[in-house]
């Protein structure tokens, strides 16, 4: 039992405690957390300037949010503080003049391509453009991307100092990025730059004393615990 419950806790990621692999002279990445079972995984991933990925298509779709420099594709450019989405079956080059390190939460793989033809295009995501609206007191969320039929979203949400989330369950999981303050579970604190999984059935609550701005990878739901 002691076993189950660890393996439900929320897991903290230590990104600078994660080591660099390479993807090409140019590009390395950082493996954060995968799950072998949906084929889904979230990575850091640098660019150095001028680095390139050639043309490819997504088996499975890729979010990805920059979080400095900027990186283009043939639809368009995603600059720092942004997101982009590529959708299942998108076909596109990846392109860098100047750097950039992006956190990436992938579904499937990859295969080389040769044409686009009328394969869905990416799409940006300007969060400045995104409204606000209140989640509860001392909480607020952007509503950045909802996938209906797998109820996967992301979200970018604002902690108020000393907001509160109460003990809830996670019915299924999530995957946060704190972009800036600090954000605290039972697990302990996540500063900025570093990452929380919360795993399907994971109990707790979570808060902030000094106030947090987190960016949230859903899938499923959570229902409220009663203390």
């Amino acid at each position: 039992m002691a076993d189950s419950a660890a393996s439900q806790r929320s897991q903290i990621i230590g990104v600078s405690q994660r080591e660099w692999e390479a993807l090409s002279p140019a590009i390395k990445f950082k493996k954060l957390w995968s799950d072998p079972a949906t084929k889904r995984r979230a990575q850091i991933t640098r660019f150095e300037p001028s680095a390139t990925l050639p043309m490819h298509r997504h088996v499975g779709d890729e979010l990805l949010y920059v979080i400095e420099g900027a990186i283009s594709d043939d639809f368009g450019t995603t600059t720092a503080g942004n997101m982009g989405y590529r959708p299942d079956g998108c076909v596109h080059t990846v392109k860098c003049s100047n750097g950039a390190t992006i956190l990436a939460v992938i579904t499937g793989s990859s295969e080389p391509a040769t044409e686009m033809g009328n394969a869905p295009r990416s799409q940006n995501f300007m969060l400045s453009d995104i409204e606000w609206t209140e989640a509860m007191p001392g909480m607020r969320h952007k509503p950045i991307w909802h996938d209906k039929a797998t109820n996967r979203r992301v979200l970018l949400g604002r902690f108020e100092p000393g907001a509160k989330i109460p003990m809830h369950r996670h019915v299924g999981d999530e995957l946060i990025f704190v972009i800036e303050g600090t954000s605290v579970d039972e697990s302990g604190e996540v500063p900025v730059g570093d990452a929380n999984y919360r795993p399907n059935g994971c109990v707790h609550s979570v808060w902030s004393k000094n106030g947090a701005t987190v960016l949230s990878f859903v899938s499923g739901g959570v229902e409220m615990v009663k203390s």
